[in-house]
């Protein structure tokens, strides 16, 4: 999905958790406009996780169908952090 310089981007659905495989997605310019996406594809708001939406399998072609551009997992991170969108785990404080 492109509007305005925004683009919407999917990788494929190779994540496992939970019993199911996830993709990710993303923007390269504006959380404004992934919520937006997210939104319009029937991502629930609990599916984002600090820069992106976790997406299960049965819904990457829904994704893509609405407009997100496939990528691979590297050029999605790539992108996003490019953006200046990319916001990483924190790291785990020892336990003690």
């Amino acid at each position: 999905m492109c509007f305005d310089d925004v683009v919407i981007l999917i990788d494929p659905p190779t994540w496992p958790a939970h019993g199911r495989l996830w993709s990710h997605l993303v923007s390269d310019a504006s959380f404004a406009e992934l919520h937006a996406f997210a939104d319009r594809i029937g991502l629930p708001p609990r599916g984002f996780e600090r820069d992106h939406y976790d997406v299960p399998a049965n819904l990457y072609d829904t994704a893509v169908a609405a407009g997100a551009l496939p990528v691979g997992s590297r050029e999605l991170v790539h992108r996003l952090a490019d953006a200046g969108l990319r916001r990483p785990k924190r790291p785990r404080r020892p336990q003690g």
